[in-house]
């Protein structure tokens, strides 16, 4: 049986991408002019980073226990 991806997930994953790039990218901005909103977009970051290495790793995991020890 072929192995199933749960692309919600990586779509989830996608998306939160996408949202700590912007994140960081604001961070970028507003570095010389308020580093109190460049901290905040940076903490936001890395929180939606920790979000997608969580989602990927279930993932992986799923994609682990569904394949056959040897591929043939």
């Amino acid at each position: 049986m072929a192995s199933q991806i749960d692309t919600n997930k990586l779509k989830q994953a996608e998306a939160a991408s996408s949202i700590a790039k912007d994140m960081i990218t604001s961070a970028i901005e507003q570095s010389a002019a308020n580093t109190t909103l460049a901290s905040e977009a940076l903490k936001q970051a890395s929180n939606e980073v920790a979000q997608i290495q969580t989602l990927i790793s279930q993932v992986q995991s799923q994609l682990q226990t569904q394949s056959p020890l040897s591929e043939e």
